[in-house]
């Protein structure tokens, strides 16, 4: 699990339950997309939350929620890095 620390204190990460994130300090969880099925049966990742693209279709959810997870630790966690 990758954290970022802000210079003003905060701390962001793509959320899983690696560590208990209550224990750096108060939390706040939002969510940053949506990974949904579609009527034909494939599934997408709308990451409007972030201000992102959705991205798809992809034929199972779990390869969904795979480019959502790497779409949000490239382009929203550590942009540009």
């Amino acid at each position: 699990m990758q954290l970022l620390i802000e210079p003003s204190g905060n701390c962001r990460c793509v959320y899983s339950e690696a560590i208990d994130v209550r224990q750096i300090g108060e939390a706040s969880i939002r969510r940053g997309s949506h990974v949904e099925p579609t009527a034909d049966g494939q599934w997408t990742a709308d990451l409007s939350p972030v201000n992102g693209p959705s991205l798809g279709p992809f034929s199972t959810r779990s390869e969904a929620l795979d480019a959502e997870v790497e779409w949000l630790l490239e382009h929203w966690l550590t942009p540009g890095a």
